[in-house]
């Protein structure tokens, strides 16, 4: 007899996730047979796969053979539930757990407003005794109307905030959207992905959107330094790409390369070396972007259909 899938899956990327691996996994655990969970292991060698093949015998692992990156590792978990006629698709962070509750009712919110392609829970820091720093971030008053102040009023409830953007600890992902938007876009290794995904939802004319009555802990606070953001030229590459593969962006590299270039002439005819440095320095980091690579994606992607590219 074939095996009758839930129709809402948990998509989780791991890579040496052995200190959050219990909690994580037994949160999902305790949300019982509505969904069904899969693991996407960028190779792990810390036992992480061995570990969740015998403690959470329930959850289907794949091993991605390598570090290929958060997107794609988490495009192959969204392939896996589209073919298996997924609703919704719940992405969850290896360093987070949810609390009892929350993926039955963002599932739930979610049907009754189709209009978010993306809902989120609250996030919580790992100790549970304030917000996520970059989740308060993304749900200050001009990002997010009205739920900082629903909050202290004691009336956020369950209604449903609209926002510019959440990062994708937590993503509950509409199959329409999945459909339309498709999976992430691999040009991003780590961070950015979800920037650019929210662009293209949006794009699309889908909302983004928070529940505070759904709550996650991501722990993360006791890290120290991230080279993606300390070291300034990877992070000066990501924003370049960032802006290149947006889909409601027309930037185009020819004409940013034309302008570096005369820039440069003109201030190494005026001996303005300083100058001149800083337009070829631009130029090579145009290439280092792959910016030409993001424009052939933004024109793929600003058509709707499940694009995994």
């Amino acid at each position: 007899m074939t095996e009758v899938l839930p129709r809402t899956w948990v998509v989780v990327v791991t890579y040496n996730a052995m200190r959050w691996a219990d909690r994580c996994f037994g949160s999902l655990r305790a949300v019982g047979p509505s969904v069904h969970a899969v693991v996407v292991d960028n190779g792990s060698s810390d036992g992480t796969v061995e570990h969740l093949r015998t403690a959470f015998p329930e959850v289907e692992v794949i091993e991605a053979g390598g570090n290929i990156g958060f997107g794609q590792a988490n495009n192959k978990g969204l392939a896996r539930a589209r073919a298996a006629s997924a609703e919704h698709v719940f992405l969850l962070n290896q360093d987070a757990w949810v609390l009892p509750g929350t993926i039955p009712r963002l599932v739930s919110v979610a049907a009754e407003n189709p209009g978010f392609g993306i809902l989120s829970p609250m996030h919580l820091n790992g100790a549970g005794d304030a917000l996520d720093y970059n989740f308060s971030c993304a749900i200050e008053p001009k990002r997010c109307s009205g739920l900082y102040s629903d909050i202290y009023l004691g009336r956020a409830a369950d209604k449903v905030y609209t926002t510019r953007f959440v990062n994708a600890a937590a993503w509950l992902v509409a199959r329409k959207c999945l459909e339309t938007v498709g999976g992430f876009d691999p040009l991003f290794f780590h961070y950015g992905e979800d920037d650019n995904y929210v662009g293209r939802v949006h794009y699309h004319g889908f909302k983004v959107g928070v529940l505070p009555s759904a709550v996650i802990h991501h722990d993360r606070e006791q890290r120290d330094g991230n080279l993606y953001f300390d070291e300034e030229r990877t992070w000066k590459a990501r924003r370049l790409k960032l802006r290149f593969a947006d889909p409601g962006d027309d930037a185009d590299p020819v004409v940013e390369r034309m302008g570096l270039r005369r820039k440069m002439i003109r201030s190494l005819l005026t001996m303005d070396m300083n100058a001149a440095r800083i337009a070829r320095d631009g130029l090579k980091l145009l290439d280092e972007a792959n910016v030409d690579e993001a424009v052939r994606h933004r024109a793929i992607v600003r058509e709707p259909g499940p694009h995994f590219l």
